[in-house]
């Protein structure tokens, strides 16, 4: 009898890393024979496979409310906590539900018990799964530790407690070998290595479709060049230095585009980018539309609104991130053939550098060398397609489907095998909570109705 597996986080949309490599992980467990379904507060899943819970959501006002109330402070009212309490049941609620709904018998947590931008959530799964010892797997991508402006809070009693749960029914997995490590130093848990992936052994066919929608989707023109950044718009992608390297080709053919949008940390990063290619001269465009996932899309939706067909028509890719838990975009870049720049970033050094990747490295700023590196990429058709081709021979050995399948399937037959066994609690919770937002001056809090 095949197992139903149930993936949950913040949100299941878009191409943000966790929500594409959330979609890789159920590919291949589906062709593995089990039944995936969803919980989030944003998704673009198949609806009958699916549970909307809005509450979910970094950004639903209600959890809005109370990182402003945490975050880049030191002390918290009564409110906020009793705020916490009641959104989490409302969440506890609403997981109890899916996961009958769905008979679920595994759960697989993208993130959520890792970075608390909704910790009622992280509190409502910890909760549930102690309670209801439902086996699971915590795919942690990135710690709050990790990002500077998580690390000075008003609730490090939550954070200690429940980014990660410390459960014996929860295996947890990271994306690279530093966050095994620093887990295991500072929560003592230890933890299973699965790096990113993509499906290097069906490669995409080499495809021209969809060139004027290329265009249009960036205002462009026959004849210009472009250097894509893959990224969304934020500080840690360091799209500075892509700019940088725009100005330094001084070629006014080349375009510099960034395809993901800004908004997840804020705007005054992208605006603050437009302002930095105004003074350096850089033709800078943004994508007028949002882009969808070539892995959901592929075969449907070859537009220029679609990544698969932004990286077809790219001349060379820029990926100079200052931190990253992995690198989804570098390895799109190999995947789609193209030669691009890296900024040896920490887990770039430890995870990947050593496979033996033909690359334009830089090492946190874009000497004269770098850029003559690129130069040289850029007009010798010989030396790109060398580089490419080995590039992604080199990836289909060490981050292709077949590794996730490898390190993947024994963790989750030896996990959902336990809800064989497994006498599961019975909980008692309310299916249809109602809650009411009042908001007095200074003070947010949460009602949780009983019928």
């Amino acid at each position: 009898m095949s197992k139903n597996i149930g993936f949950v986080s913040t949100r299941f949309a878009g191409i943000d890393g966790v929500s594409l490599e959330a979609g890789k992980w159920a590919d291949v467990l589906e062709a593995g024979g089990y039944n995936c379904f969803w919980f989030a507060g944003r998704l673009d899943k198949d609806p009958e496979k699916s549970y909307l819970a809005p509450e979910a959501h970094f950004k639903h006002p209600y959890n809005l409310w109370i990182n402003r109330q945490v975050f880049g402070k030191t002390d918290r009212a009564s409110a906020v906590i009793a705020s916490i309490e009641n959104l989490k049941n409302v969440l506890k609620a609403r997981l109890q539900e899916f996961t009958d709904q769905f008979h679920i018998d595994l759960f697989i947590i993208e993130n959520a018990l890792a970075i608390p931008l909704n910790i009622p959530l992280g509190v409502a799964l910890s909760e549930l799964i102690s309670e209801n010892q439902i086996p699971t797997i915590a795919h942690h991508h990135d710690f709050y530790w990790e990002r500077n402006r998580l690390r000075s809070n008003a609730v490090s009693d939550y954070l200690h407690r429940f980014f990660p749960p410390r459960l014996p029914n929860i295996h947890h997995v990271v994306i690279n070998s530093m966050a095994r490590w620093d887990l295991m130093r500072r929560r003592g848990l230890r933890a299973t290595v699965i790096p990113n992936v993509l499906d290097f052994d069906n490669p995409q066919p080499a495809s021209r479709c969809g060139y004027n929608s290329f265009l249009a989707a960036f205002g462009l023109k026959p004849g210009h060049k472009t250097i894509l950044q893959p990224t969304r718009i934020v500080p840690r992608k360091g799209i500075e230095h892509a700019v940088d390297l725009v100005e330094k080709l001084k070629d006014p053919l080349y375009k510099l585009l960034v395809s993901h949008s800004a908004g997840d940390e804020g705007l005054e990063y992208a605006e603050w980018l437009k302002y930095y290619a105004l003074e350096h001269g850089v033709d800078l465009r943004l994508a007028r539309k949002p882009i969808a996932s070539p892995w959901r899309h592929s075969k449907r939706n070859l537009n220029g609104h679609c990544l698969w067909n932004i990286y077809a028509h790219a001349d060379f890719v820029t990926f100079p991130s200052l931190y990253e838990g992995f690198g989804n975009a570098f390895l799109e870049a190999i995947y789609f053939k193209k030669p691009l720049l890296v900024n040896r970033y920490a887990t770039f050094v430890s995870d990947i550098e050593p496979k033996g990747f033909d690359l334009v490295r830089m090492d946190g700023e874009v000497s004269a060398e770098t850029v003559q590196a690129v130069r040289e990429v850029l007009q010798s058709p010989g030396r790109a397609a060398d580089m490419v081709d080995l590039n992604y021979e080199v990836a289909r050995q060490h981050f292709s489907y077949s590794v996730l399948r490898r390190r993947l399937n024994p963790i989750v037959e030896q996990m959902a095998g336990k809800a064989d066994f497994t006498e599961r609690a019975v909980i008692s919770i309310n299916k249809e909570p109602v809650y009411d937002l009042k908001i007095k001056p200074d003070v947010t809090q949460f009602f949780y109705l009983k019928n």
